[in-house]
């Protein structure tokens, strides 16, 4: 299978943190690919007409995309058990969803600042996708402790690799600032040979 991939970006990490925790790796065939809206670049326009990654090929099949899809299909694919059965695997698709939208939201601070003069960035803009980025992480803070420190599934690997981006762009600053245990967290998960070998 050939994987479209760029180590900086949070949502190929999370697909490649799934294939570290599977030992699948060598299954994956990894093709660099980097651009945006304004300049595709290098993206594989060819199979994903979204053009985006990460955009898995497979020999039977359209290509798969997003990292939501992907992961969902490794799961089954490799018996990964990374999405739990029963009312667990809602929580885990909740944290899923709320650990893209911080990078969602963040790739939308990283590009506003990247690809507009700063005398033409919206600020109001900014502010808001910052806002949506605190607002996840307090709830982080205060509701989802429990299922983190439980038995690590995908909720935990793109929360993972969300933590990590914001680290890595310095996108909102200290995030840890009022949240000690989220913290905590993420020190202790941040040291897994998985995010390790991920690590931008």
């Amino acid at each position: 299978m050939k994987l479209y991939d760029n180590p900086s970006s949070p949502y190929c990490r999370k697909v490649m943190l799934l294939a570290h925790e599977a030992g699948r790796v060598d299954a994956l065939e990894r093709i660099d690919a980097a651009g945006n809206a304004a300049d595709p670049g290098t993206m594989p326009l060819h199979v994903n007409p979204i053009g985006k990654i990460p955009c898995l090929v497979r020999a039977d099949g359209p290509a798969l995309y997003d990292s939501r899809v992907i992961c969902a299909f490794f799961d089954d694919l490799w018996g990964a058990g990374m999405y739990p059965a029963g009312s667990r695997r809602w929580d885990t698709l909740v944290l899923e969803a709320t650990a893209d939208g911080i990078c969602d939201a963040a790739l939308t601070i990283v590009y506003e600042k990247r690809l507009r003069e700063e005398a033409h960035r919206h600020q109001a803009w900014l502010d808001g996708q910052a806002g949506k980025i605190g607002r996840a992480l307090d709830a982080l803070e205060g509701r989802w402790m429990a299922h983190l420190k439980g038995p690590v599934g995908m909720g935990q690997l793109a929360l993972g690799a969300a933590l990590g981006y914001l680290d890595f762009r310095d996108v909102v600053g200290d995030w840890r600032a009022g949240r000690p245990d989220l913290a905590a967290w993420y020190e202790g998960f941040s040291q897994r040979p998985s995010m390790q070998a991920t690590s931008p």
